[in-house]
């Protein structure tokens, strides 16, 4: 169960607000269909999705998220409900009908949108008042994209979300010295494998960022695996996912995203208000209103250990949520 306790504040005095959670589905779906794009940055497609008659089931919710990967939401009407494996057996059915998937976004969100899907990366997020450790526990054994995220109501007015854990990748789940240590081991690996030896092959004309990763100088792969750590460091519930055509890191959405534009240079992007940092990083720009790979509206290049350091304060305000920076 969260830990989590919240506060009014008035006249010097707090005072416990209590949380409260429906007991039915029903209300909460709802409520967060309703509300998808500014609660999780996804954007909404279907509710009460049919599989047909021979799969014989409904996903509770379907969406597409701001990295272009489809999103399956399940909403756990009990501890007692194994709405995990339910999750899985709807994204079974999800990658066996990628073309009826297709066929929704472009119906809901247009052709754009269903042209950039994302097939690498697809999620299932299970909402519900609580978890019992043996979830907590599944999904680290699952090497799929399953986020367990807990949800408490205050009063009438405040909704808590909170991300109880999610599938990883094993290599930055535990500790901070294995955290350490694991992206550079990664890049060195990566680095052995021929261009065309990933499974993250493009689908387009772009080339993927697993193909432009394993041709990275030694140089650019200590400055990424720099950039990844310390990221990473930031706290627990930092997520990486590597898609196609760049990596993100998110807590319930994304913060950062890096794109390696050049050989000799990452392009970093953070959902922060530009405005303040473009007067004290000369490589920074606004791309509020310009068209990118990966989230956020401040760009920064950076090519050097030096140039990463003096982004640091600015990752670190995005991962916090600041939506601007005191300089």
């Amino acid at each position: 169960m969260s830990d989590i306790k919240l506060f009014k504040l008035a006249h010097g005095q707090a005072q416990e607000l209590q949380g409260s959670a429906s007991d039915l589905e029903k209300p909460l779906q709802t409520l967060i269909e309703a509300n998808l794009d500014t609660l999780l940055s996804i954007r909404f497609l279907a509710s009460e999705y049919s599989t047909g008659k021979t799969h014989a089931g409904r996903i509770d919710s379907l969406g597409l998220d701001e990295n272009n990967c489809p999103v399956i939401l399940e909403y756990k009407r009990s501890v007692g409900e194994n709405v995990i494996n339910q999750g899985l057996y709807y994204l079974d059915w999800l990658m066996d009908h990628q073309a009826d998937f297709k066929l929704l976004v472009l119906d809901k969100l247009g052709k754009l949108a269903s042209e950039a899907i994302d097939w690498s990366a697809p999620r299932v997020i299970c909402i519900a008042a609580d978890f019992t450790k043996f979830d907590s526990h599944a999904i680290q054994q699952i090497g799929r994209t399953i986020e367990l995220i807990r949800y408490r109501r205050f009063a009438e007015d405040l909704l808590l979300l909170e991300s109880a854990s999610a599938g990883m990748d094993p290599a930055t789940k535990k500790g901070p010295a294995k955290r350490q240590t694991s992206a550079l081991a990664r890049l060195e690996t990566m680095a052995a494998v021929p261009a065309n030896g990933g499974t993250n092959k493009p689908t387009g004309p772009d080339k993927a960022f697993v193909e432009i990763l394993a041709g990275l100088s030694e140089s650019m792969r200590q400055l990424l695996a720099s950039l990844e750590d310390y990221t990473m460091s930031l706290g627990d519930d930092v997520e990486r996912k590597e898609l196609r055509l760049y990596l993100a890191f998110k807590r319930l959405k994304n913060f950062a995203t890096v794109v390696i534009h050049k050989k000799n240079c990452l392009v970093l992007y953070l959902h922060i208000d530009p405005a303040p940092v473009l007067h004290v990083l000369p490589k920074a720009r606004d791309v509020t209103a310009i068209g990118h790979w990966g989230t956020g509206n401040l760009e920064i290049s950076i090519s050097t250990i030096a140039e990463l350091d003096a982004a640091k304060p600015f990752i670190f305000a995005a991962y916090a949520g600041r939506n601007s920076v005191k300089t």
